[in-house]
């Protein structure tokens, strides 16, 4: 097999799997809140990707790392995943999955928005248009089928979906300019996150193990929306020839993912959910689109 076949193969399992984990998100909370769902979840992912750095035998690279390293890693822990996703599973325990899952999509917007004073970026004419068809499409999906009276939606829940975007976007600014090894940052990240969500259980909850069926949707979370789909992506970007190719993949997820809401959670799937979610799609679209520079 080619590497570009195998790059495709590796794209369409975690195109795959993150299509099925805003399901799995809503089953967890069937059973367990959302303080344990992540604690759980990433929990799994610390250990899963544990072993994945004995199988590379890279734990060396944890075991030198600087304290510049450490402190980093506590940084972006706290972003991501401990921050990102509190706010996010709360989000999901406020909404359905339909409305939860394409508001937190409108992160690459706002990335191009924060990248202003965090980056020296300037705005591009295309961004503010990509910024409000984006917001047309989260106002048919917040309508919940009721296009001219929007407020059926939680607010609360909203927000926080929304507000996930820009944790994950200032994540993804400062992971980026880290040089140091995918797994072993997200290893380190992982750790610190599982400590802080310990703490934050230990001082504003009680803890509690969960039912078979809460945990084991807990571990799926850990393993397919944390932990080895990022690790399957990686490897599709590496093998593939050209990374525009496969990034585009990445757009079929949520419509995949409405799909697997409607089998496993029991959602029906509002027009105006598919409509909005079109509009938040192809203003990244409108975003990613590179216009030809007259001379």
């Amino acid at each position: 097999m080619s590497d570009q076949k195998k790059a495709y193969l590796y794209a369409g399992l975690a195109i795959f799997f993150w299509s099925t984990v805003a399901s799995a998100f809503k089953i967890a909370l069937r059973h367990l809140d959302y303080l344990h769902l992540l604690l759980f979840a990433s929990l799994t992912s610390t250990l899963l990707l544990f072993l994945m750095l004995l199988v590379q035998k890279k734990i060396h690279m944890v075991l030198n790392s600087s304290l510049s390293d450490i402190s980093r890693s506590m940084l972006f822990g706290l972003l991501n995943p401990f921050l990102y996703y509190l706010i996010l599973f709360k989000a999901y325990s406020l909404l359905p999955a339909q409305v939860a899952q394409p508001l937190n999509m409108v992160w690459p917007i706002v990335l191009v928005f924060l990248s202003v004073p965090l980056l020296k970026h300037t705005v591009k004419k295309k961004s503010y248009l990509a910024l409000i068809v984006s917001f047309i499409g989260v106002y048919f999906i917040s309508s919940q089928g009721t296009f001219f009276y929007p407020g059926k939606s939680d607010t609360l829940g909203v927000i926080l979906a929304l507000g996930s975007s820009i944790i994950w976007s200032l994540f993804f600014i400062y992971n980026v300019r880290d040089p140091r090894e995918e797994v072993v940052k997200l290893f380190l990240n992982f750790l610190f996150a599982t400590l802080y969500i310990f703490c934050f259980i230990f001082l504003f909850s009680d803890f509690s193990l969960p039912g078979l069926k809460g945990l084991l949707a807990a571990v799926y979370t850990g393993c397919f929306e944390m932990g080895i789909t990022f690790v399957l992506w990686l490897k599709a970007l590496r093998l593939t020839k050209s990374a525009d190719q496969i990034s585009n993949f990445v757009y079929l997820a949520p419509f995949f993912s409405l799909i697997f809401i409607h089998i496993f959670v029991g959602e029906n799937i509002y027009s105006t959910t598919v409509v909005g979610l079109i509009l938040i799609v192809g203003g990244i679209i409108i975003q990613r689109i590179r216009f030809p520079v007259k001379h």
